[in-house]
């Protein structure tokens, strides 16, 4: 992993913004994978600012909600759009569907679309238990598309994007931790005092799927950027 530390969340995210603008440039981005949540808003604000040509990219998200429409405000697909998608146009875009009928159905449909899609660019977040995308503690390395029940954790730190804790979703879709680690370079973006501690097992701990992000340690091309909250209890 290469670790790169900033005063701000502001500065780390146009540090890592910077990344994508340049790996874009170079043409080495045809699929970039998705993250939601407030962690990536300034990512998406410095997009929305510079106006790459991402006309030839594909997006493919990380997750969704199950049980909530497209056009609910709270689902991630009307979070990309409010935050990307209606200002930088892509060739395509491709979310789990939180209304399928079919659960199984659906993961399969979604890990056909990563196979025709493989990922160049995976941009994530890290929640606090050290799940990334919705794969919680104890979740497999080897993990594909899946319907996943939400932490009390999890719920908790999402509540405060509803009126109450009771209507946050207790299940999402998820990409796999197995699909994450199919991408050619994985961003991983991480800030305040509330992540230095899953910060710290990510880079520093055992690799164990009870911190499913120390995942990350096998993979070759992993950028990590932090603001120095963050990055408070790293001893390297």
């Amino acid at each position: 992993m290469k670790i790169f530390v900033s005063k701000t969340k502001a500065e780390a995210s146009k540090e890592a913004y910077e990344v994508f603008a340049n790996d874009i440039s170079k043409g080495d981005i045809k699929t970039i994978g998705l993250a939601t949540g407030s962690t990536p808003l300034d990512f998406y604000k410095y997009a929305r600012e510079a106006q790459p040509n991402c006309e030839n990219i594909t997006t493919v998200n990380l997750d969704e909600y199950v049980g909530l429409a497209p056009d609910h405000d709270q689902s991630y697909n009307y979070f990309m759009h409010e935050n990307l998608f209606d200002s930088v146009k892509f060739e395509k875009h491709y979310l789990p569907n939180g209304l399928a009928e079919d659960s199984e159905a659906e993961c399969a449909r979604y890990d056909k679309v990563l196979d025709e899609n493989p990922l160049d660019w995976q941009l994530l977040g890290i929640g606090g238990n050290g799940h990334i995308g919705f794969n919680e503690p104890g979740a497999s390395f080897e993990g594909t598309t899946q319907r996943v029940k939400l932490t009390e954790a999890t719920l908790e730190a999402n509540a405060r994007f509803f009126d109450s804790i009771d209507e946050v979703p207790t299940e999402a879709y998820s990409m796999g931790i197995g699909s994450i680690l199919k991408s050619k370079k994985i961003v991983l973006l991480a800030f305040g005092e509330e992540k230095a501690a899953a910060i710290k097992a990510m880079i520093e701990g055992p690799v164990t799927n009870e911190v499913p992000a120390t995942a990350l340690q096998s993979h070759d091309n992993v950028m990590v950027f932090l603001d120095e909250a963050a990055a408070s209890l790293l001893s390297k």
